[in-house]
């Protein structure tokens, strides 16, 4: 069985565009994030957690670079290693709900018919329900940390891969290329997994970037309020909130610095995700 030589099929390939400098310096941004998270215990110059009372609230010398916080810690080493948090937990959501919205959005958009019906009435259950607060229900049942708003959070985000899949699959099972493999005996199982899927997953990337810029704020707010990474843990959020009591003082470095860096790498991304968008075709349809 041969693959039809008549089958046109459209390859969502990203258009040749002259380089964007806004979205240059922002992949250079999430680059230096990353990269500081995977090398943290070889960059950082101080143990995140190690306490060092005669510098308490200490403004930037050239030993401690972004100045020290309530307990002396070092702020600059604690934004390294609290990106590995920062960014792990947004990560492990944006994969898995993708993985997740795909298989569903695939099989909804591919089988249509009362399977379509029933899964669009269970994505609009989870839509009525915003993901913050469907992490602090899953908090309250299982317990502060990083693991049950991962999954909370998954479970969330996954109705918004999940419907624009479906859209997209939908929309190519009516193109001429689909029939033709089908008059091939092609089973529609194959078609859907080794042609459909692949054309439309560049659309559904560019989502799940944007996506990870949400996560990354939500899980955040989450460590803001205690819910989240705990104490001692490093962790932006986590940092934010354990500074309120400097900000009395006058003391803002403690939770300025984190604030801006949950800032600057949500708008990062976000500028990736919609440069990615207008490269492979447009708008992210809704």
């Amino acid at each position: 069985m041969t693959t039809p030589s008549l089958a046109v099929e459209v390859l969502r390939a990203p258009r040749a565009r002259p380089a964007n400098v806004t979205f240059l310096l922002s992949v250079g941004i999430v680059a230096l994030m990353t990269v500081a998270a995977i090398l943290a215990p070889f960059i950082a110059p101080y143990n995140p957690d190690q306490v060092d009372l005669a510098v308490v609230h200490s403004g930037p010398t050239p030993a401690h670079w972004l100045g020290t916080d309530a307990l002396g810690r070092d702020i600059l080493s604690r934004m390294i290693f609290g990106a590995r948090t920062a960014l792990l937990g947004p990560l492990l959501v944006v994969v898995s709900s993708t993985v997740l919205g795909i298989l569903l959005g695939l099989l909804a958009g591919w089988r249509g018919g009362w399977i379509d019906a029933v899964l669009g009435r269970v994505f609009d259950v989870v839509f009525a329900f915003p993901s913050l607060l469907i992490a602090i229900m899953a908090v309250a049942l299982f317990g502060k940390g990083l693991v049950a708003p991962v999954i909370a959070m998954s479970i969330a985000y996954a109705p918004f891969v999940a419907r624009l899949t479906r859209s997209l699959v939908a929309s190519e099972r009516s193109r001429p290329y689909v029939a033709a493999y089908r008059v091939q005996g092609f089973s529609g199982g194959w078609i859907a997994l080794q042609r459909v899927l692949p054309n439309v997953t560049p659309i559904i990337g560019a989502q799940s970037t944007l996506n990870f810029g949400y996560v990354l704020a939500e899980l955040a707010g989450l460590s803001f309020l205690g819910l989240g990474v705990q104490a001692p843990t490093a962790d932006w959020g986590a940092m934010i909130n354990e500074a309120q009591a400097g900000l009395i003082g006058g003391y803002f470095l403690p939770a300025l610095v984190p604030a801006l860096a949950v800032v600057i790498v949500v708008v990062a991304v976000n500028v990736i995700g919609e440069e990615l968008s207008d490269r492979i075709g447009g708008e992210i349809p809704a």
